[in-house]
């Protein structure tokens, strides 16, 4: 078979896809391919079980395309392909009512099995942050009351965003060549359990929402800026489409399943872009002298909350051993909640949007951390330089990678 014998193989991937998002809202994160597919799949969507059928088929035809007839980059598409319908085979699954473990789960839909820390390997961390945040209390009270000293007020959030996103895209693009004319839409919205999301509409083109259900804090805008937009949900969804659905006509780039190897790409290189835009000290010194007085906050608070910011990080873990003990049974939903209090040092009412976000997206979470790990890995095994860096980033977004790719080096 050839390597055009994919390509069907593509197209009924992305026709299974829209009608699996017919039968779970929310499994389509982007879809800017043919509206006719769209149209047909919210017409005539096949049941659960015959989309689980239409998988297992689509994988026998997957894996009868014989690799060693493949140009590389090609043999890298089958791969994606495979696991792409991997994970959707799981996700069927679970819409049929099958119950998986929280590692057997996250396997089937993100091709990793995660290696989770016991809570009580951060016992160290909270000690440091003890010291850090002296005084009487429960420490996540000390810490939240430090942190909300930086709240971003309300009327002027709007422009330090904006500030934050055009830095972001600044040093993005002086590193990677941005299509022409892309752009962005920026909402703010109430009522979701996650703080920032980008809907990318094809065509370089994406809505970045940022939820204000709760205070927003300074620590969150160059989060929010790289991650939703530059160099992470929004760059990588451009240089798909720019590079494999447009130049290459890979159809099954037109169309993002949500519970797929794509997103522990993506939310990994969208954490890990946070640290390639801005080293520790840029960071401070941006927020410091550009975001603090944008939003009329006192510049001398930057500092303190940089560190702050940093010795939290090291609990960054701790979700997700929460998230897979709650989701397992080994504890209750009243207890997740004293534990994200404890381990991730939250207000009881970022606790629930912690725990909500759980509930909803259930092993999603280890994206976050374990994606970054290895972006993280993968980029810096490119080599000192920052130009290697960046060069190693743009291969990640831009090529059919999955997470076995990033755990070889980045030269």
């Amino acid at each position: 078979m050839t390597a055009n014998s994919l390509d069907p193989i593509a197209e009924d991937f992305v026709r299974l896809t829209l009608e699996i998002g017919e039968r779970e809202p929310g499994y389509v994160d982007a879809y800017y391919g043919p509206e006719q597919w769209a149209a047909e799949a919210k017409a005539d969507p096949r049941t659960v079980p015959e989309l689980r059928e239409a998988t297992q088929a689509l994988t026998s035809q997957a894996r009868a395309v014989d690799p060693a007839g493949l140009a590389p980059m090609e043999q890298r598409r089958r791969d994606f392909l495979l696991a792409q319908l991997k994970a959707a085979e799981t996700r069927l699954r679970m819409l049929s009512g099958e119950e998986l473990a929280f590692d057997d789960e996250a396997e089937g839909l993100f091709d990793v099995r995660p290696v989770l820390k016991r809570l009580s390997d951060y016992d160290a961390a909270l000690a440091e942050l003890e010291r850090l945040v002296p005084g009487d209390g429960p420490l996540w009270r000390r810490v939240n009351a430090q942190s909300e000293r930086t709240v971003i007020p309300e009327d002027r959030l709007e422009a330090v965003m904006r500030a934050a996103i055009a830095e972001c895209r600044r040093r993005t693009a002086e590193h990677i060549a941005l299509p022409p004319g892309e752009r962005f839409t920026l909402e703010f919205v109430t009522g979701q359990p996650w703080s920032g999301y980008n809907w990318y509409k094809g065509d370089a083109n994406s809505l970045i929402q940022i939820n204000t259900d709760l205070p927003v804090l300074m620590s969150r805008a160059v989060d929010l800026g790289c991650h939703e937009g530059y160099p992470g949900h929004h760059v990588l969804n451009m240089l798909l489409e720019q590079g494999l659905s447009k130049a290459r006509g890979w159809q099954e780039f037109t169309v993002y399943p949500l519970y797929s190897p794509q997103s522990f790409i993506a939310e990994g290189t969208a954490n890990y872009g946070i640290e390639l835009a801005f080293d520790d000290a840029e960071r401070l010194a941006f927020e410091r002298d550009v975001l603090y007085p944008l939003a009329g906050l006192d510049p001398a608070l930057a500092a303190e909350d940089h560190r702050l910011r940093l010795a939290r990080s090291r609990l960054s873990g701790a979700r997700f051993t929460i998230a897979r003990d709650y989701l397992d049974g080994r504890i209750d939903r009243a207890a997740a909640l004293r534990l994200a209090q404890k381990y991730q040092l939250l207000s009881p009412e970022r606790a629930e949007q912690s725990i909500a976000f759980t509930e909803k997206y259930r092993s999603y979470v280890i994206n976050y951390g374990l994606g970054l790990d290895a972006a993280r890995a993968y980029v810096e095994g490119a080599g000192e330089s920052e130009a290697a860096r960046w060069a190693a980033m743009e291969r990640v977004l831009s090529e059919p990678t999955l997470p076995s790719d990033l755990e070889r080096t980045g030269r």
